[in-house]
C-alpha cells in the first residue's frame, strides 16, 4: 500500500532521528522518500558495502548483525543506514528482514541535498546521531 505524503510525514515524525523537526521540513523529506517492501530473509544492507540509502522502518522487524554477531533488532520508527549515507564509508553492519518489512528509503544524494538546504533538519540528525552514540557508549561502559 502506498502511503500519502501526510502519512509519510507522520511516520518520519515518529522516528527518533527526526525529533523536533517541523511538519513543514518533514514534508520536504517525505516528498523525497520511496516506499520499499522487503520479503522475509532479504538482506537490505550488507556490511562493508557502500550504502546509497537510508531507511526508516514502517512495518516489520529487521535483524542487525556486525561481524557475524547479532547486535540489535529494529522495528517501526527505527532507522538504519544513515552512517554510510552520511560519510560515504562502507556499512558497519548487515541488516536483514526478519519477516516482511516495509521501509521509507531516502537516497544518499537526496539526503545530502535536504541537509544542505535545511539547517533544522541537519541539526536534528546530528542530535539524533549523538543520542545514539551516547546510548551505545554508556551501554558499553556499564
Amino acid at each position: 500500500m502506498i502511503e500519502t505524503n501526510d502519512r509519510r510525514v507522520e511516520l518520519l515524525g515518529a522516528c527518533r532521528l527526526f525529533g523536533g523537526v517541523s511538519r513543514d521540513v518533514l514534508g520536504r523529506v517525505a516528498a523525497r522518500t520511496t516506499e520499499i517492501d522487503f520479503p522475509a530473509g532479504h538482506v537490505i544492507a550488507r556490511q562493508n558495502e557502500i550504502g546509497t540509502g537510508f531507511f526508516v522502518i514502517m512495518e516489520g522487524r529487521v535483524r542487525v548483525v556486525r561481524d557475524g554477531r547479532h547486535v540489535a533488532e529494529l522495528g517501526p520508527g527505527d532507522f538504519f543506514g544513515e552512517l554510510s549515507v552520511l560519510d560515504g564509508q562502507p556499512r558497519n553492519a548487515q541488516v536483514a528482514a526478519i519477516g516482511p518489512v516495509r521501509c521509507l528509503a531516502v537516497a544518499s544524494w537526496d539526503l545530502e541535498a535536504l541537509l544542505t538546504e535545511d539547517p533544522e533538519l541537519a541539526l536534528a540528525i546530528i542530535r539524533g546521531l549523538a543520542a545514539r552514540l551516547r546510548a551505545a557508549t554508556e551501554a558499553s561502559t556499564h
